[in-house]
């Protein structure tokens, strides 16, 4: 990363932050995926159960290996080889879990939080139960308002996740949404914190680099 790069993904990262706090999320600063890593499993014990949303930026972090080796239960839907029962019981047990981990689609500097899912775990967890919730966000994703995290889920989340995960959706094929009425279509839920959810312990870290979609 360049200086220029760095300087401003350090800026618009430690605003974020501010106006984060400002609405009641705990929100830290870090430059590096490294110390976004050891920040996230500062809050991991041996024996707890430990959620993932699915995020692209988590999973860059080898996150998932990490807290294996702390000895934490995984409740990772996304984990090779598991049948379509096993995978609906582990996206209701991150509902309850101790720790739930995930990314998100944009990061406003106004603090809000905004994300778009197909089946609403994902979002279903950021807003209540889980014990404690951590979300890892690349400075690749703040914008400054409510207005460009939408476009952003319509410009860039929805378009990469859809080709990521090989949707037929008119988006692999134009790179930008066309709000397709399909079966396949993966943005079905829509969220949006504008405040901390009141009964959840809610940690934010802003990573100064690029991470996920």
């Amino acid at each position: 990363m360049n200086p220029v790069e760095q300087w401003q993904h350090e800026t618009q990262g430690k605003a974020a932050c501010e106006a984060l706090k400002k609405n009641g999320f705990d929100a830290h600063y870090v430059a590096t995926g490294e110390e976004a890593l050891a920040r996230v499993t500062a809050f991991v014990k041996p024996g707890m159960k430990v959620g993932f949303g699915g995020s692209m930026s988590v999973k860059a972090l080898g996150t998932q290996e990490r807290i294996k080796a702390m000895g934490a239960e995984l409740l990772d839907h996304n984990a090779p080889g598991l049948d379509a029962a096993r995978k609906l019981e582990i996206l209701r047990a991150q509902l309850t879990c101790d720790l739930f981990i995930s990314g998100s689609n944009a990061v406003t500097l106004e603090g809000d939080i905004v994300n778009v899912d197909g089946n609403g775990n994902r979002v279903a967890a950021l807003t209540f139960g889980p014990k404690k919730t951590v979300v890892v966000v690349g400075a690749n994703k703040i914008v400054r308002d409510l207005d460009e995290a939408l476009a952003r889920l319509e410009t860039t989340a929805g378009p990469m996740n859809n080709k990521r995960l090989d949707k037929p959706n008119p988006c692999v094929k134009t790179g930008t949404c066309q709000d397709c009425q399909g079966e396949t279509r993966i943005c079905r839920v829509y969220q949006i914190l504008r405040r901390k959810p009141s009964l959840s312990d809610f940690t934010v870290v802003v990573v100064g680099e690029s991470l996920g979609y």
